[in-house]
């Protein structure tokens, strides 16, 4: 299956990002759980304005997929490990 199709099967949108689109450079978890992200201007946004910012375009290198009837990001697959959402530091909340 050649890696356009993947993506597709894995992520329900894949917005076109913004010239001045953030990134996401460490994950708010509360009891496991993420519940926000850290941005590149060191913003701290919840889990739900993450998702409409970058249905904006506001945030590079992730796209949106759902479980249920939640939406969430999930990052591009570009055959790197290093810059996967889940391998991205926790921060504390500070919202």
């Amino acid at each position: 299956m050649d890696r356009q199709k993947l993506v597709k099967q894995t992520l329900d949108q894949i917005p076109q990002v913004n010239a001045n689109a953030k990134q996401i450079v460490g994950l708010v978890k509360e009891g496991g759980r993420i519940t926000g992200y850290q941005l590149s201007d060191n913003s701290i946004v919840e889990k739900q304005q993450a998702v409409n910012m970058a249905k904006q375009g506001q945030i590079a290198g992730v796209g949106i997929a759902h479980r249920g009837d939640t939406e969430y990001l999930k990052s591009i697959p570009d055959g790197s490990e290093n810059n996967n959402l889940g391998n991205l530091p926790s921060v504390s909340p500070q919202y």
